[in-house]
């Protein structure tokens, strides 16, 4: 079960990370809705001093933008000192093969530790035979587990998620799993569950901590100390494989179904099933000269009735259109209107709109439906 936890812990964040990019698709088979390209909203004003007003919400996502490079710049240059110090210290001291293992024996008073292939141990203590053969084991199965690719890996996630608590909580759940594991191995080797528990309890009141390393005395608390005797039974142990299984199956398909991978959008057939953009050979629809030469048609066309400058400030319009196999628009449904004529002014312009090149699945056109925001600003 330690086992399934390191693999379960480290698992279920590349998960979390890769499941809402949604690379492929699963079709649900209770779904027959027609899927639609969300297109960029576009903004329509009548007086520029409208676009000459302070956009507030812009100045705070680039102070907010400013201050996560900042924070992850020191976060990369404090790693980066971490990892080298250890290789520094390797320089440094004397290095000695202790049992097929590399030992660095340092002259600062450390408590054992581990980190990529070497053990770390004060000098003094292990001339004058203060370090059990149970710590060696201990940080031994550290190294040849390679729990220090774990322990990079997340912290390499917690310098680009620094606002996230939940990698806090992920690390301290695998570095304790790592000292089950170790635990385990020495048990296994010496056989002697209560002597080792004696000496691990003697480093519980040390709370010296070194970054990125394994230590003896990673949490050494109750719960720590009860795993080394407690025995699971095997009905458990496989009901929580199974429960865990099926809620990754389930988010599997709730995150992916009728989800396409690139771009953001998803195309219909010609009858009207939804198609995955890997799975075949597809081609989107293209307006002549590129979607920015789209909008900039829609706004050149677009008058605001006088009606709406009379009665509104802003708001914002949503329509719906379907571009034919031969590349014409059609089906024009409004899903949120504004009244005063808005709605039939858009429409208008749409009309007017030359021919898209059509989207194309292995080489034969289909139809596409767009989604379009148009927001309208009228001065005070």
């Amino acid at each position: 079960m330690f086992r399934f936890n390191r693999a379960y812990l480290l698992v279920s964040i590349i998960f979390s990370l890769i499941i809402p990019l949604q690379l492929f698709s699963i079709d649900s088979p209770f779904s027959k809705k027609i899927a639609t390209i969300q297109l960029d909203g576009i903004m329509i004003v009548t007086d520029r001093s409208v676009l000459n007003k302070i956009n507030y919400s812009e100045i705070v996502m680039y102070f907010l933008s400013v201050v996560y490079v900042v924070i992850v710049a020191i976060l990369i240059v404090r790693f980066i000192r971490n990892v080298f110090s250890f290789y520094s210290r390797m320089k440094k001291n004397k290095v000695e093969i202790v049992k097929g293992q590399k030992v660095v024996l340092t002259k600062e008073q450390v408590l054992p530790h581990s980190f990529w292939n070497a053990i770390f141990i004060n000098q003094e203590d292990y001339k004058n035979g203060k370090i059990p053969s149970e710590l060696i084991a201990h940080e031994k199965a550290h190294l040849e587990q390679k729990h220090t690719l774990d322990i990079l890996f997340v912290k390499v996630l917690q310098i680009v998620f620094w606002f996230n608590p939940i990698f806090i909580l992920f690390e301290k759940a695998i570095r304790l799993n790592h000292e089950f594991l170790a635990d385990e191995a020495v048990n296994k080797e010496f056989g002697e569950v209560r002597n080792y528990q004696n000496l691990l309890l003697n480093f519980a009141s040390n709370k010296q901590t070194i970054a990125l390393a394994s230590a003896i005395n990673y949490l050494i608390t109750k719960k720590r100390l009860i795993m080394m005797t407690k025995k699971e039974s095997t009905v458990k142990k496989i009901g929580k494989v199974f429960i865990i299984g099926a809620i990754c199956s389930l988010l599997l398909f709730a995150f992916n179904a009728g989800a396409i991978a690139q771009p953001n959008a998803s195309l219909t057939n010609q009858n009207d099933k939804l198609i995955n953009y890997v799975a075949a050979n597809m081609k989107e629809p293209q307006f002549q000269g590129g979607i920015e030469k789209f909008y900039m048609f829609v706004g050149q066309n677009f008058r605001v009735p006088k009606e709406f400058s009379k009665h509104t400030m802003e708001g914002k319009l949503f329509i719906e259109f379907m571009v034919e196999k031969d590349g014409s628009l059609s089906e024009f449904k409004i899903v949120k209107d504004l009244g005063y004529g808005v709605a039939e002014e858009a429409i208008r312009v749409l009309k007017l709109s030359p021919k898209w090149i059509p989207a194309t699945e292995n080489g034969k056109p289909i139809r596409v439906s767009y989604s379009l925001p148009i927001t309208i600003q009228t001065p005070k």
